[in-house]
């Protein structure tokens, strides 16, 4: 019986002409991919062309195997399948829907006969079914539907970036020159597809960085996978970067993909990549090459589309001259290098870290903190936290969820920390010997100017740290006539 199509042709109209047609639908249908598995491909072609027209992008796969392949290699928003197919059936289809796209929304087609097998297949998890002949515009209207809630969802993704800038920018926190040059080269490299090598020691927020591209650039839609290659041997490793077929070692009981095949279109992480083997280093250059992975124990390549980005606390041009690392995979790799400096090197940002996170733990624990002692202040300032900014977020954490009046003391210090060993005041004076048997308007002078540096200027944090009253500060400050300025105080001879 021939199919009824509804919708009058609308081939070679005028595109304003098309939209008036269509409505709504098509701007809200341009995003989404529909998939019509049919072994009738006149029909398959017909149901594919008739959502075309609107602005839906239609894969056609005129057998239930092929559609099989297709739900395993592409990404479908709508799956559209015929529930009798001589190869494999649309129940088939639904399954193979479910375990490798179940965000798709499956309908199956059938005739009147099979209604009671469509009512099963819908339990099993099949959005709807239509019978044959099929109604265009009802298709149309359910894949319209589809479009609306993607864009729905699209908005609160929006709405959700806004609120949650954990990740963005502004998660990157610091007011010292080096973080905002930082801060500018991210801006421009962001909406690019360039790899980016971020460098820096354990701790200081490489990952954050990472993240903080992915989600400002125009594949923060796609998934951001991270992995971190010092956390598996070399086949685990080979495994999770690039997936595996049956049977390609004992215990693979079923094909899994890997890094790459899940962050296809989004971007892949690659933590500490200076521990990569090499052997694995040359089929990852490989893959960049090309774009395309092998599974393990397959021989049909896949193409992904993945942005990399990789970190690293080790040296690699000095891997390199060792031999341990490839050059070629190098050059490939920091097309855009970021430095990141350690915490002791910017310790104006230090209370600003610290700030963001008693604000944090303080919301978490449900434990308002009211102030920090001048002594801890101090002593954080002081101290070189060789654990950069993530030995300094757990030594609030640890603080805050060890208070019990509301103000971080020394006695709230973790009793494993260097700083509850020493006093503050002894903490912040090493290795300034000289001043003792100085007079003691030398000794103030310069421990205001070395404040004032290392708050960048700040005179209200300047104050808090010296544990003075803003006034009396800027009293000193015109009597010592002191610079608020970012330069090495020297020690008075």
């Amino acid at each position: 019986m021939a199919e009824r199509f509804l919708l009058p042709d609308l081939s070679g109209l005028p595109f304003r002409r098309v939209k008036e047609a269509v409505g709504a639908c098509y701007l809200m249908s341009e995003s989404i991919r529909v998939l019509v598995v049919d072994d009738q491909e006149l029909h398959a072609q017909a149901v594919a062309e008739s959502l075309a027209k609107v602005g839906y992008e239609c894969v056609v796969a005129t057998s239930g195997a092929e559609g099989l392949r297709k739900i395993e290699n592409e990404d479908f928003d709508v799956i559209i399948s015929d529930l009798k197919m001589a190869d494999v059936d649309g129940l088939a289809v639904l399954r193979k829907a479910k375990l490798e796209a179940p965000q798709a929304e499956v309908i199956l087609v059938t005739g009147h006969g099979d209604i009671k097998t469509a009512v099963t297949a819908m339990q099993a998890g099949a959005a709807t079914y239509l019978t044959k002949p099929v109604d265009i515009s009802e298709l149309r209207a359910i894949v319209e539907k589809v479009a609306e809630r993607r864009r729905l969802a699209e908005a609160n993704r929006d709405l959700q970036r806004q609120i949650d800038e954990k990740f963005g920018y502004e998660g990157l926190i610091g007011n010292s020159p080096q973080m905002h040059a930082i801060l500018a080269k991210l801006k421009q490299i962001a909406p690019t597809d360039a790899r980016v090598l971020i460098q820096g020691e354990t701790g200081t927020g490489k990952e954050l960085v990472a993240k903080a591209i992915h989600v400002n650039s125009p594949r923060r839609n796609k998934p951001f996978v991270p992995l971190n290659c010092t956390a598996l041997n070399e086949n685990l490793l080979e495994d999770e970067l690039f997936g595996h077929e049956v049977g390609a070692f004992t215990g693979a009981d079923r094909m899994r993909k890997g890094k790459f095949e899940h962050a296809s279109g989004g971007t892949l992480f690659l933590d500490e990549l200076g521990d990569m083997p090499l052997a694995l280093q040359t089929k990852l250059l490989r893959v960049l090459e090309d774009g395309q992975v092998y599974r393990v124990g397959g021989n049909e390549p896949i193409k992904v589309n993945v942005r990399v980005l990789s970190a690293t606390h080790r040296n690699l041009e000095e891997a390199v001259a060792k031999g341990t690392f490839r050059q070629d995979l190098y050059f490939r790799l920091r097309v855009v290098t970021i430095n990141l400096p350690p915490l002791r090197e910017r310790r104006e940002d230090i209370p600003l870290l610290v700030a963001a996170f008693l604000k944090e733990y303080s919301q978490r624990y449900g434990r308002p903190v009211i102030s920090i002692s001048s002594e801890v202040r101090r002593a954080l300032a002081a101290y070189d936290w060789p654990g950069n900014v993530r030995e300094l977020r757990g030594m609030i954490e640890s603080m805050v969820a060890l208070d019990r009046d509301g103000v971080l003391g020394l006695d709230d210090l973790p009793d494993s920390t260097p700083l509850s060993d020493v006093p503050a005041i002894e903490a912040a004076v090493a290795g300034n010997a000289s001043l003792i048997g100085r007079p003691f308007e030398e000794v103030e002078k310069y421990y205001i100017q070395k404040t004032l540096e290392m708050t960048n200027g700040n005179r209200e944090e300047a104050a808090k740290l010296l544990n003075i009253g803003e006034r009396t500060l800027y009293r000193k400050i015109q009597e010592y006539k002191l610079a608020p300025r970012r330069k090495t105080a020297q020690p008075p001879a």
